[in-house]
């Protein structure tokens, strides 16, 4: 029952934004979160503790590391990202792998102002809330630009960093705009078919994918179904992306190579996908994928990086490092940021065949 009321608030909810905040009176404000719900919180948040990947970059891109008093498992053990945009995040407490072993008892010595979490853990989401009484504010993009820009305009409010907010707003916006200017003249005809394999497995594939769309590529899942709440992803069967005849076929690549379940060279040499255009045409590369959510550094470089593979005769020679490195220094402030990343995703292979 849970499941299908969060399919059809997502739904319901996809076509418009999701986050609002309002003024509660001089002492706190009043937000209005991914779940509908609507979360009295304090004029000013010095403690937040954000169990949410994609909030607790956007919160370290606002400039508010310094106020995060713990986070979840995932990005502090498994994200390759956040040891190089936050160092001082590695001495953050881990208060949760899943909502089942959540420690309310650290959780409540942090004592945290705000909690942000994933609107797709509502076990999480109504355990804090029951047991740590804090605000909890469930937020996630669900892999939608519109939605990720909200959630920044959203936190920059409540962190009381409009201003940065803005700026990454505008930014954001503009290199999309300029991807999209690039391909514009594309015909439809001349649109690669794309399929994708994600979250280590040949046969799961997101069934939206902006990056994908706007880099002037055609998602050969586009309309299909997601197999599971609060996923965007779907799994078919082998049979399909044969059928499909995928001119492009990309490869999360967001693992270090020795943690790759599907490999680029994988799918190469796979007898089963010897009829595809992408195979025959070696044109089966890696990406970056979803890495809970969107980094929204990380995915301006990926969509970058996708609209020179689709139309190079437009979109240019990109450097990937290059650019790269720019917009992590915009968003995070860092120097060869993104070449942190590529030395441990070894992305400067990418594109060898």
């Amino acid at each position: 029952m849970i499941q299908a009321f969060l399919i059809l608030l997502f739904l319901a909810l996809g076509s418009h934004p999701l986050f609002c905040l309002q003024s509660s009176g001089s002492a706190s404000q009043r937000v209005t979160d991914s779940l509908g719900r609507r979360v009295v919180l304090p004029s000013r948040a010095e403690k937040i503790l954000s169990l949410q990947p994609e909030i607790t970059r956007i919160v370290i891109a606002l400039g508010a590391g310094e106020r995060l008093v713990g986070v979840d498992y995932f990005i502090l053990k498994h994200d390759h990202l956040f040891p190089t945009i936050f160092p001082g995040g590695r001495k953050l407490p881990a208060v949760s792998n899943t909502p089942e072993d959540m420690n309310f008892e650290m959780v409540m010595k942090l004592d945290p102002d705000i909690i942000f979490v994933s609107p797709t853990e509502l076990q999480m989401v109504n355990s804090l809330q029951s047991k740590v009484r804090r605000p909890v504010v469930a937020l996630a993009s669900m892999g939608s630009f519109s939605r990720l820009l909200d959630e920044i305009k959203l936190v920059g409010r409540m962190l009381g960093r409009e201003e940065r907010a803005s700026e990454l707003v505008g930014d954001f916006q503009s290199r999309v705009e300029a991807v999209r200017k690039s391909v514009s003249l594309v015909p439809p005809g001349k649109k690669p078919r794309v399929y994708m394999s994600f979250w280590g497995s040949l046969t799961r594939t997101p069934v939206t994918y902006e990056p994908v769309d706007i880099a002037g590529g055609i998602n050969c899942a586009a309309g299909i179904l997601p197999a599971y709440l609060g996923t965007i992803a779907t799994v078919v069967q082998l049979e399909q992306i044969v059928i499909w005849q995928p001119d492009v076929f990309l490869v999360q690549g967001n693992y270090p190579p020795r943690e790759r379940p599907v490999t680029v060279e994988g799918v190469l040499l796979d007898k089963r996908f010897g009829s595809l255009p992408a195979v025959k045409n070696r044109k089966v590369f890696y990406t970056f994928g979803y890495w809970y959510w969107w980094d929204p550094a990380e995915v301006l470089v990926e969509t970058l990086y996708l609209a020179r593979l689709f139309h190079p005769e437009v979109a240019g020679a990109i450097s990937l490092e290059t650019e790269g490195n720019e917009i992590f220094k915009k968003y995070y402030g860092i120097e060869g940021g993104f070449s942190s990343l590529c030395r441990v995703l070894e992305c400067g292979r990418w594109d060898e065949k």
